[in-house]
């Protein structure tokens, strides 16, 4: 075989490899980011806080399932968006961070996660975050409301929050949007725009908000390395944001973290 024969099948095979593997992450994106867990429909959940269990019905007819935690006099309420794995069996517990502040909170699956249903779809996930809101504004008033979003429930908090009028936003591990992760994770993988189908636009959403944002991010986070939350803190006022920076935290334990306990009440009050 000629070396000119040999370069062009060489061509082909890479051409090939390379258009299988763009229609593959083209095909499976939503696997790699909602990598959902469901649960029975009869699954019973326990924890160690008071809590119900709350179904909530959006536009289309989607059940959200949600957890809706409850302490005596409450100060506040919390929504909170969890991040992209795992469901409420195992996000429920979460809500001690918080109810120990004496707040109440909320927290939903997203669709195809645990017990909720509907077709996976940004425009309708976005639409429904305001369903559990709504359900805190049945009980509390707009101002006692705090919105709270991790990983990728940052981009369903920030639009949530670009919507309505609560007390704050509080974003743990922030992305600018999800072009910009997706470049910072496959820095190897061209025509990215194009591929996409799930915007996240974060940084669109957070110019819309307009009460105190609280941003906490970790310098070793290697998920949502710390130049993208740095990147949508600049979209913000800066006389509106208070940017909290955890030396050493990665993506999954700010929370254990001196600086992030000592100013989290802080951070939920007025």
């Amino acid at each position: 075989m000629s070396f000119n024969k040999f370069l062009k099948y060489l061509l082909i095979f890479a051409g090939t490899l390379l258009a299988t593997f763009f229609f593959t992450m083209y095909l499976f994106q939503e696997k790699i980011i909602f990598p959902a867990t469901t649960l029975a429909q009869d699954y019973e959940y326990s924890f160690d806080e008071p809590f119900e269990e709350v179904n909530l019905t959006a536009n289309d007819g989607a059940v959200i399932n949600a957890l809706y935690f409850k302490v005596q006099n409450p100060e506040g309420a919390i929504v909170y968006f969890h991040g992209n794995a795992g469901d409420l069996s195992r996000w429920g517990a979460i809500a001690e961070y918080y109810t120990q502040y004496n707040y109440n909170v909320i927290i939903i699956d997203y669709r195809t996660y645990g017990k909720s249903t509907g077709e996976l779809d940004e425009q309708k996930m976005l639409s429904d975050t305001q369903l559990p809101y709504d359900f805190l504004l049945q009980k509390f008033k707009e101002e006692d409301v705090v919105i709270y979003g991790r990983s990728l429930g940052t981009s369903f908090a920030a639009y949530l929050a670009s919507k309505n009028k609560p007390r704050k936003l509080i974003l743990e591990t922030p992305f600018y949007n999800m072009l910009d992760v997706t470049r910072r994770r496959f820095p190897m993988l061209p025509f990215a725009n194009r591929l996409l189908k799930y915007r996240m636009n974060s940084n669109e959403f957070i110019k819309e908000v307009t009460c105190p944002v609280i941003i906490y991010h970790g310098t070793n986070d290697d998920i949502v390395p710390l130049k993208s939350g740095e990147l949508l803190r600049d979209e913000i006022p800066k006389e509106q944001t208070t940017f909290y920076i955890i030396q050493d935290a990665t993506h999954h334990n700010i929370g254990s973290f001196d600086l992030y306990q000592e100013t989290l009440l802080k951070s939920l009050r007025k």
